[in-house]
């Protein structure tokens, strides 16, 4: 349940954004392992974790877009 966004903070420099839901059912060290391989393999990074009352984990993940500039 992941869905990608795209917000510009400052000009420049732009970010993709991923969300995830993580049930309570998972371990702690279950979650990491995934965050870790979406780490190594994605390039992305953790932008914000939230614990709700019910335990469900709202993960938020981005990382840089990169732009290729056209040379001539």
């Amino acid at each position: 349940m992941s869905r990608h966004e795209r917000r510009a903070p400052r000009p420049g420099v732009e970010w993709e954004f991923d969300k995830i839901v993580f049930d309570r059912d998972l371990s702690r060290s279950a979650v990491a392992k995934m965050l870790v391989e979406r780490a190594e393999h994605g390039g992305w990074e953790l932008d914000r974790l939230r614990i709700g009352n019910d335990g469900i984990r709202r993960v938020i993940l981005r990382r840089k877009i990169i732009r290729a500039v056209r040379t001539a």
